[in-house]
């Protein structure tokens, strides 16, 4: 059986053996690190693997040992891993998107300085290290700005500052940790904070030839000091007004930094200007998307790219054919303001009552220590909405906002968050 290597294949990956080992391939698992980041760490389980290769930092000694699977493709499963997947597929002679901008798809700096050199809209920047130099172009830039690590994921130490007081706290908060990929913080971004709607575009490219899966707005709110907390995904369909616009731009950002093959997921915001890449993962989509949306369109990020890579004739073939929704799907996530030991959650069974609930998914559980919700790490519970009216979805998505808050959370031993 012919053998499909994932690069860090964690969390939103798991879909990929399967689907490859359904068109007639086995995967075999490359970690990049001697050690599993402590977000994903738990039982190696190999049950969908051939074998599991570690990466010891000699490239020639690691593709020595993939070259005994006699490998068709080299796929990143996560953000952690672009860059090895990057390079081992271009040593093998693979379809590859190359070691030459492959820190442009990881480093968030150099990400918007390529794409700004391509001519497309992007947010100012500046990298630092430095205390001193973060406060003068606050000083300089004025307003809100946005201080985040240059190498991290799911909201990571994203923190919205207003002064330059804020701003040299997140920086000297950042550089004093590990990040999640449990790697040092060598530095920081500091970005204009942009205004507008953000959406999600997640693409599969092959060859140079880009293809849409799916499109999701954005729910944020402002809360527990974070500005732009992201608490809701709403699947929207392709030809819904802007989208055009919003994919010609994201294409454009795909081509400046050399993505020809594989998963990509942007996060751009439509401002008053035109679209503006916020970032982007040239990895398949983070949390649930993809399968959220193979179960509301019934195909994803997941099948594009097995397609990409060992069914080329079929992406050829559909490449560019807009996608169908089946029903109108939403994901909304709660936001926690205390900290404390949770009881138990008050109106529950208010949500689970809604016509759209299709399941909730409860990351804290009664008894459990709950802490107020800053990003993707710390959600106390997520729930998702399906149906087959748009309007009922957005009724209940309106209604779980409604219903979250204060109230919904009994909690002993604790400390609102100020």
């Amino acid at each position: 059986m012919k053998h499909v290597v994932l690069v860090d294949p964690y969390a939103p990956a798991r879909g990929l053996p399967p689907a490859f080992l359904e068109a007639g391939y086995r995967c075999v698992r490359l970690q990049s690190t001697a050690e599993v980041p402590e977000v994903y760490r738990g039982p190696l389980d190999l049950g969908d693997y051939v074998t599991n290769v570690v990466h010891r930092g000699d490239i020639e000694d690691t593709v020595r040992q993939l070259s005994a699977y006699q490998p068709v493709a080299v796929i990143t499963g996560s953000e952690l891993g672009v860059e090895l997947a990057d390079a081992i597929s271009e040593l093998m002679g693979l379809d590859t998107n190359g070691a030459k901008l492959s820190a442009t798809r990881r480093d968030k700096f150099q990400m918007i300085e390529q794409v700004a050199a391509a001519g497309l809209r992007t947010p100012r920047q500046v990298h630092v290290t430095d205390g001193a130099k973060l406060r003068a172009w606050h000083q300089e830039v004025g307003g809100r700005i946005v201080v985040k690590p240059l190498r991290s994921a799911a909201g990571d130490g994203v923190t919205f500052c207003d002064d330059p007081d804020q701003s040299e706290a997140a920086l000297a908060a950042i550089m004093g940790r590990e990040n999640i990929f449990s790697l040092p913080n060598l530095g920081a971004v500091a970005q204009e904070y942009l205004l507008g709607a953000e959406y999600i575009v997640n693409t599969v490219s092959r060859a140079g030839r880009h293809h849409v899966t799916d499109i999701w707005g954005s729910g944020r709110l402002s809360v527990n000091g974070i500005t732009d907390l992201l608490v809701e995904s709403v699947l929207l369909e392709p030809g819904a007004p802007g989208l055009d616009v919003l994919t010609a731009y994201a294409f454009a950002v795909l081509d400046a930094l050399g993505i020809q093959f594989g998963p990509a997921h942007l996060e751009i915001k439509m401002t008053p200007d035109g679209p503006c890449l916020v970032e982007i993962g040239a990895r398949i989509s983070g949390g649930e998307l993809p399968y959220f949306a193979a179960e509301a369109i019934g195909e994803s990020q997941l099948d594009w790219t097995v397609d990409c890579y060992v069914r080329p004739e079929r992406f050829d073939a559909r490449c560019g054919t807009p996608y169908r929704l089946k029903h109108y799907f939403a994901w909304s996530a709660l936001a926690s303001p205390y900290r404390g030991t949770l009881v138990s959650y008050q109106g529950l069974e208010q949500i689970e009552a809604l016509p759209s609930f299709r399941a909730a998914r409860t990351l804290v559980a009664p008894g459990s220590a709950i802490q107020p919700t800053v990003n993707d790490l710390t959600y106390p519970l997520t729930v998702t909405l399906h149906h087959e009216s748009d309007g009922v979805l957005q009724r209940d998505l309106n209604t779980i906002r409604y219903l979250d808050g204060a109230g919904f959370y009994n909690v002993d031993h604790y400390q609102q968050n100020g």
